[in-house]
């Protein structure tokens, strides 16, 4: 598959629990979900049976057997193939190796940050402060638990990087509050004065009343 293409992780899960043993796509579901995998792999099952479809018609896996158990339907057992190992192998070493341009939805609300009052933008920032924390603490719990359960680090290291990156962004958003609070983030005297006009809550005003602002503070 052209590394274009490789654009739903997903189907990366899928090739690295067949390269296990075969399963059928349950199976695989299930087994992304007992090890949290659907914390970082967006996962529902209409999608599942989309990606092992498209991978199928790929050669990248293929029909191992069928199953019945019961009066239930039979179901498809998969495994994948030497072409799957090859994708599997090339796609992993990519992401490991390679940085990619990644869009957060919180990069993006920061860069139209000024469309709220810097009143609004602490109170919020205070909010996303007290989610963060929280989800560090649960962060905490599962290390914990992989210790006491004798996971070995290779196993929780995916939540550890996550902890990583939650401490990281905690601090910044903490050091964001303060300094819009007291002033001291460089901007924040037009953005106040912006906020202090009449027409500053229309939204047909923003755009002139923000660049007019702007304009105060140029040399």
């Amino acid at each position: 598959m052209p590394a274009g293409k490789r654009a739903n992780p997903l189907a990366l899960a899928v090739l690295v629990c067949l390269a296990e043993r075969p399963m059928h796509p349950y199976e695989v579901a299930q087994t992304l979900r007992s090890r949290h995998t659907a914390d970082s792999v967006r996962l529902n099952y209409g999608s599942l049976y989309a990606v092992v479809d498209k991978l199928a018609r790929r050669g990248q896996i293929e029909e191992a057997e069928t199953e019945r158990a019961g009066r239930l339907p039979e179901r498809t057992i998969y495994r994948i193939t030497e072409a799957g190992y090859a994708e599997m192998h090339d796609w992993l070493a990519e992401l490991l190796a390679v940085p990619v341009k990644e869009y957060p939805a919180f990069g993006a609300a920061l860069s139209f940050l000024a469309a709220v009052s810097p009143e609004e933008a602490v109170s919020l920032l205070a909010e996303r402060e007290a989610r963060l924390q929280a989800e560090l603490a649960g962060v905490g719990d599962l290390r914990a638990l992989a210790t006491e359960w004798g996971l070995p680090r290779l196993f929780w290291v995916e939540a550890e990087y996550a902890g990583a990156l939650r401490r990281t962004e905690l601090d910044f958003v903490s050091r964001l509050r303060s300094d819009i609070a007291s002033g001291a983030l460089d901007g924040c005297s037009w953005w106040r004065r912006a906020y202090e006009r009449p027409d500053a809550t229309t939204s047909t005003s923003f755009t002139p009343m923000w660049e007019s602002a702007l304009g105060e503070e140029q040399p």
